[in-house]
């Protein structure tokens, strides 16, 4: 088997067993916890296209990201990090919040 041959297979098994999420190249972003607020709080993705949060909690004790919006509730430990894959949203707002900290712990995903 010639090299390029070799090389081309690779590529093709390598792109076959990437997850679905990495093939799509989705968009990420990074959002942090501290003092029980989320930075940022409005938080922006295309429309029509799958979004991965990357959340990191500095704060010492857990916060739920809680969206009955976007169907999605993921629990962080004080000083660990999370990820929320958010599916292709339709145009508009949704809210979300810290679940532990409803009152200071809030904000919106917009699909745009």
């Amino acid at each position: 088997m010639s090299l390029r041959r070799l090389l081309s297979v690779l590529a093709t098994v390598a792109a076959l067993a990437l997850p679905p999420a990495v093939a799509r190249a989705e968009t990420a972003i990074d959002v942090t916890i501290k003092d029980h607020r989320f930075t940022p709080a409005e938080i922006h993705v295309p429309a029509g296209k799958a979004a991965v949060l990357n959340i990191k909690n500095e704060d010492a004790t857990a916060e739920e990201f809680d969206s009955s919006a976007l169907k999605v509730e993921k629990v962080i430990a004080g000083g660990k990090q999370g990820t929320v894959r958010l599916r292709p949203l339709d145009p508009g707002r949704y809210p979300f919040m810290g679940e532990y900290h409803e009152d200071t712990a809030q904000g919106v995903v917009i699909a745009e």
